[in-house]
């Protein structure tokens, strides 16, 4: 169940961005009990694909130092694919089965991390490379690469990315002030370029993971971006490249990290926090009103989200669990939890 409420952070998490990015070892793990959920075994009674069946409660990964990050639902082919932080391994499964298996090997690629993932409407799977400075875009089915591209930038933490309903993707980098747009290039492969730099900008880049999670407007008119350090969310008109801090009436989104926007309801998920608050935008307007904060005993530093046949999945990294003297609690997983 959710619970509307407001969590504090815990004391433990204050180094855990540093902790991302050195990608430290752990001690042995703690492993949680793993019993199939009423909803995955209803699933497999409605066959192999559970096509229109309820999904399960919670999708595990396998593997012990997984620390997982992103997450992206693929509608046309019901699967879900998750990224792993540690060595840029993709998993995948088919939306009614519980469990995920190895899509992406880490590694591949020059794909040593995986942060943000993004499914497109022509079949391609996005794939942010954080500290490695790539974006990379496969075939969502066979796997097959389609692009690896570098935003040249130094520092970098390629974090996340929106794509539009022309195949255009818009990427954030935590590190440098700067979002890079990816266009296909009519050869079947993409062309990177510096569309957006941020200096002189509403958007002022301070010590730390600056922009983080990215999605487009439904209308395909605006960009909305989190920056996790200030708490701050900001629109960005992509024919004009106008930003406007978004009026949430003084409100704040501190460590915000992955967005979902659903009609106008834009979901802001706040890791150390542990929460989720769903904001109702103005899309004409630079405004959005707090409408809800959700929480959910499942989350373990939760990261990214996304919605998928009406209900939510949250990624629980557990990325306050992967420094020296720490261990996760195995299975990793994502929660799936009722839509705020």
């Amino acid at each position: 169940m959710h619970l509307e409420q407001v969590v504090p952070a815990r004391a433990a998490r204050a180094l855990v961005l540093a902790s991302l990015a050195a990608l430290t070892a752990c001690d042995s793990p703690v492993t949680a009990p793993n019993t199939p959920s009423a909803a995955s075994i209803a699933n497999a009674a409605k066959g192999p694909n559970g096509t229109g069946g309820a999904l399960p409660t919670q999708y595990v990964i396998p593997g012990s130092t997984v620390f997982p990050e992103g997450v992206a639902y693929d509608q046309r082919t019901q699967t879900v694919f998750v990224s792993s932080t540690t060595n840029g391994a993709i998993f995948r499964g088919d939306a009614g089965d519980e469990t995920l298996t190895p899509f992406l090997p880490g590694g591949t690629d020059g794909r040593t991390t995986a942060i943000g993932l993004e499914a497109d409407d022509d079949g391609h799977l996005w794939v942010a490379g954080g500290g490695t400075g790539f974006v990379f875009v496969y075939d969502a089915v066979s796997g097959a690469l389609i692009a690896r591209l570098s935003g040249g930038s130094s520092p970098t933490f390629i974090n996340d990315m929106a794509v539009d309903r022309n195949g255009v993707g818009y990427i954030t980098d935590s590190m440098s002030p700067v979002i890079y747009r990816v266009v296909p290039n009519g050869a079947g492969g993409y062309t990177l370029e510096r569309w957006l730099p941020l200096a002189g900008t509403p958007i002022v880049y301070t010590a730390g993971f600056n922009l983080n999670g990215i999605v487009v407007s439904p209308n395909g008119r605006y960009l909305y971006v989190v920056q996790s350090n200030t708490g701050k969310l900001f629109r960005i008109e992509i024919a004009t490249k106008e930003i406007a801090q978004l009026d949430t009436g003084g409100a704040l989104f501190p460590n915000g990290d992955g967005l979902w926007l659903h009609d106008n309801s834009l979901y802001v998920l706040q890791n150390m926090q542990e929460l989720i608050s769903e904001l109702r935008v103005q899309q004409n307007q630079a405004e959005a009103t707090l409408v809800s904060q959700t929480t959910d005993p499942s989350f373990m530093f939760p990261t990214s989200l996304v919605i998928a046949r009406g209900r939510m999945l949250v990624v629980n990294s557990q990325f306050d669990r992967r420094a020296p003297g720490t261990s996760p609690v195995l299975p990793f997983t994502v929660s799936v939890i009722p839509v705020p």
